[in-house]
């Protein structure tokens, strides 16, 4: 079929709308995957028929663990021809196991044209402002061409220092803490020679990463005088340490925080109400595609009341891809929706502990 089909998903259909046309083209053999279309038969649902609201996905099982071993070839859609083929291959992080791998074509890129929106609120730097400089990981990891994007749609630059967070993982958990020191010392060095040549505005950073460099007197001083915009991202961050980056070591600079993988996409810090908002931090995702239920981690099936702490449970739903609920190894709080933000808030996110489960181990990312 032409890649000028009409995409079916768009933000202004109506929730229930919006749930079955993602059905149709995702189970109909013209427009669905090869792996969608041949997991429906071992269903013990239809849905095509049974899939009505966001709740109904709950009918499908957790498939994501199968995305580990599934040829990323039978995840594109049959909708999207060859013509204008422009898929690519991500991998998750691999934090409690072997990564799980997914395709995107537009899906993602629309995704961050909104999340470039929501850093303007926050009035992180913009076109003509100066470069952008990625300190994270690259392929096969999504970030990194999410943040390089975001500084395209600025019309500038993007410097990329690659890490490998596996190996960092990996280091933790054979307990060479050492090794790992070693290595944000090289992330750093490389960083220093970035900011001392080239007009560095923005900053992408994990906070074990930007608590190092506020460790380097000399690259503090540079980050304070050049940067006015630190986005944070990839591990947790206590409330504490937040408000230290934002009010002592940054406070001129706009620090945003974004959570998110490759999974789910990315959610941004929507801009902080002062009258309505308790936490520093509070996470949106992008609605409608992309969505996050806290549950209690007892009954997943049950969500917490908003204000309580429960389990990440996300989804994501586009043209590109379909993945139904799935669980998250992130405790988080369920914050209440804004007339803006229409979709649930999180915020004060942690690794999530389960008795007799793996550790969740965050590294530098």
């Amino acid at each position: 079929m032409s890649e000028h089909i009409v995409d079916p998903l768009t933000a202004d259909l109506a929730p229930e709308d919006f749930i079955h046309a993602a059905m149709q083209w995702h189970f109909s053999p013209a427009t669905g995957s090869p792996y969608w279309v041949k997991r429906a038969a071992e269903l013990d649902f239809n849905p095509l028929t049974d899939v009505h609201t966001w709740d109904d996905l709950d009918l499908f099982p957790d498939v994501s663990d199968e995305w580990k071993d599934v040829p990323v070839d039978a995840l594109v859609p049959a909708g999207i021809g060859r013509e204008g083929w422009d898929f690519q291959v991500f991998d998750s992080g691999g934090t409690t196991g072997r990564p799980k791998r997914i395709v995107e074509s537009r899906s993602r890129r629309n995704g961050v044209h909104w999340v470039s929106q929501v850093l303007a609120d926050h009035k992180v730097p913009g076109e003509g402002e100066g470069h952008w400089l990625h300190l994270g990981p690259t392929g096969p990891h999504i970030v990194g061409r999410s943040i390089g994007l975001l500084a395209q749609l600025r019309g500038t630059f993007c410097h990329y220092i690659d890490f490998d967070p596996r190996w960092v993982k990996n280091s933790v958990k054979q307990g060479r803490t050492d090794e790992a020191a070693r290595y944000v010392k090289h992330i750093l060095a490389q960083a220093h020679d970035i900011l001392t040549t080239q007009p560095v505005s923005v900053l992408f950073a994990t906070p074990p990463v930007l608590e190092a460099l506020a460790a380097d007197e000399k690259l503090l001083d540079l980050v304070q005088r050049k940067v006015r915009g630190i986005i944070w991202a990839g591990t947790s961050v206590s409330p504490e340490t937040l408000r230290v980056f934002e009010d002592e070591l940054f406070p001129d600079a706009a620090v945003v925080g974004l959570y998110g993988n490759t999974m789910m996409g990315i959610a941004p810090q929507r801009p902080r109400d002062g009258e309505r908002d308790d936490e520093r931090c509070v996470f949106i995702p992008f609605h409608p595609f992309s969505r996050v239920k806290v549950v209690d981690p007892e009954n997943t099936s049950t969500s917490v009341a908003h204000g309580e702490r429960g389990q990440a449970k996300i989804s994501l739903v586009s043209r590109d891809l379909l993945l139904p609920w799935t669980l998250e190894r992130d405790s988080v709080l369920r914050i209440a929706p804004t007339a803006k933000y229409p979709q649930d808030g999180l915020a004060d996110i942690r690794p999530l502990t389960v008795a007799g489960g793996p550790t969740a181990v965050e590294g530098v990312y």
